[in-house]
């Protein structure tokens, strides 16, 4: 499956295993890996410095949420998609992206970005 092929996807997870699970199925999807970032400082350094097309953003990054990693995304115009354990509700700043639960698979991680994607996109990706 190449759904992803030659996109640089930017991943934001601070949970080592979710974030090694999230690049294979990324990578598997055809995609390049920007990162993982584990804090939202190092996040908001790749945002600055690396060429982006879409981003996956865990909503809580060791106590921390992503908003300015977020906020950083959209002023670039990069579509994201979050990733939360926490529900739809977890934050207000990740409303119009994508959302999906923790854990997920490699089909709604491929359908949540495929809807960032697309023009128009961002609609919530159910469990």
């Amino acid at each position: 499956m190449t759904t992803l092929s030659g996109r640089r996807v930017l991943l934001v997870e601070d949970e080592s295993l979710i974030a090694m699970m999230a690049s294979d199925f990324l990578i598997e999807l055809g995609a390049t890996v920007v990162g993982p970032a584990t804090t939202i400082d190092a996040a908001l350094a790749l945002v600055a410095s690396h060429e982006i097309d879409a981003a996956v953003l865990d909503l809580n990054v060791r106590g921390e949420l992503s908003q300015r990693v977020a906020e950083a995304l959209r002023l670039r115009r990069i579509p994201l998609v979050c990733a939360t354990g926490y529900g739809e509700g977890a934050a207000e700043f990740a409303r119009g992206a994508p959302i999906i639960d923790k854990p997920y698979s490699k089909d709604k991680l491929a359908v949540a970005l495929q809807s960032a994607l697309s023009p128009g996109g961002a609609e919530t990706v159910g469990t």
